[in-house]
């Protein structure tokens, strides 16, 4: 069985469609509704979800959380995160989980870096980059994309890496705590695509922020 974790805030105009997309190659899909003030959550159910809601906005990590507890409970070949907001295409689980169903690897990430088709706005290129070398200087890995929400993980890494940071932090949480578990890594790529919806400057400010918190917060667990 393939599981996909949908973490939503505010997603009422494409949840379903990715629900729908998903559901194309997966067997289960759970989203956590992270206090959303539209109708994502009825939206979720609609399209055959299981729901978890938070009663407020407490941010991407704390979504993943209640999604990796949620999926510790099932039994499951592989579960794959998925963005809410149309970015990622599902066609691509099945090279996501094939190394995992085959052992070959614990998490397979998502690399738009990897991919011949990169949509990635020239600023988000720059912040990523930064991101990603400056954990790869700190954990001597030469990983291409941490940030990307579009990953898979066997059983094993999903109770081994479950993220406590609650903003966007936790998407490098997640691999230190992997390399920690001496957890095996892998990359593939995958277009990522976006909708146009632009974050302020101040936001994408403060996400950059605490992902280098993360980084740095984690090294030294």
């Amino acid at each position: 069985m393939i599981v996909a974790l949908l973490p939503a805030h505010n997603e009422e105009k494409r949840i379903g469609e990715v629900i729908g997309k998903a559901y194309r190659f997966v067997d289960m899909v759970i989203v956590c509704d992270d206090g959303s003030t539209d109708s994502t959550y009825g939206e979720a159910l609609e399209f055959g979800a299981e729901v978890i809601k938070h009663t407020k906005n407490m941010g991407y990590g704390a979504a993943l959380n209640s999604l990796f507890t949620r999926a510790q409970t099932l039994q499951a070949g592989a579960f794959v995160t998925i963005d809410s907001d149309g970015q990622h295409d599902s066609a691509y689980v099945p090279a996501l989980t094939e190394p995992i169903l085959k052992g070959k690897a614990d998490i397979v990430i998502g690399s738009r870096f990897l991919s011949e088709t990169n949509f990635t706005p020239p600023h988000r290129k720059i912040a990523i980059k930064l991101i990603t070398s400056l954990c790869d200087i700190m954990t001597r890995n030469g990983f291409t994309d941490l940030q990307s929400g579009f990953r898979a993980y066997n059983p094993r890494a999903i109770s081994k890496t479950c993220p406590t940071r609650p903003g966007m932090g936790a998407s490098t949480e997640i691999i230190m705590k992997a390399l920690r578990a001496g957890l095996s890594i892998k990359e593939v790529g995958v277009p990522i695509y976006y909708n146009g919806e632009k974050t302020s400057p101040f936001n994408s400010a403060k996400q950059f922020l605490d992902v280098i918190n993360s980084i740095i917060a984690t090294s030294y667990e």
